[in-house]
């Protein structure tokens, strides 16, 4: 009796324990800001408003995985991501590789919520003014947060989603006399489309 209660579990709990994975294709907009300038004592006087950037949009694009069991997911992605900041007297540049790594869960038909951290690595960060100059970053690698919310459509995928950052990522200018940093690592929204090949 115990092996056909055993049996009979077990059949019933395939359809609820099936495997399922996909791969694919992914890109899109991003509309963010990296985070204020510390010191710039200097130009105060000439440029009061830039010690907070304006948000402006970017792009980005990768490969994404996605595994599943039932109505949970996990999906991991990589993804070049370009972001610009406008500090009024100049433009700060960044480019990163994004490394998120979502658990999600499908709540009704072909929406799902998703949320993990998300790994950056800047490759680029620049100002785009003769005058001044930035440094490499403090930390090439940090861990910031992603969450949101995407919809299924057969192949095709929607998603948006917020990134922020859990602590600040120094970029220091180069020279001592500019005597000024910027925190690199965004906060920005991200929507996206994928195709799942």
């Amino acid at each position: 009796m115990k092996k056909v209660l055993i049996i009979m579990l077990c059949l019933a709990s395939t359809g609820l324990w099936a495997q399922s994975s996909e791969f694919g294709i992914k890109g899109g907009l991003n509309y963010g800001s990296t985070g204020d300038i510390d010191g710039f004592q200097d130009a105060v006087d000439d440029f009061p408003d830039i010690t907070e950037g304006e948000a402006k949009a970017g792009y980005h694009f990768g490969i994404f995985a996605k595994f599943g069991i039932s109505s949970v997911f996990i999906q991991p992605e990589l993804v070049y991501t370009k972001l610009t900041t406008d500090y009024g007297a100049f433009d700060y540049n960044l480019d990163k590789i994004d490394l998120p790594v979502l658990l999600g869960i499908d709540i009704l038909g072909p929406l799902n919520i998703k949320a993990g951290p998300s790994f950056q690595y800047i490759t680029n960060n620049e100002i785009d003014n003769g005058t001044f100059e930035i440094n490499d970053v403090e930390n090439d690698i940090t861990v910031g947060y992603q969450l949101g919310a995407g919809l299924n459509l057969g192949n095709l995928g929607i998603d948006v989603r917020y990134e922020g950052a859990f602590t600040d990522n120094t970029a220091f200018s180069d020279t001592a006399s500019d005597n000024f940093s910027i925190d690199s690592r965004p906060s920005q929204w991200i929507l996206s489309l994928s195709l799942a090949l």
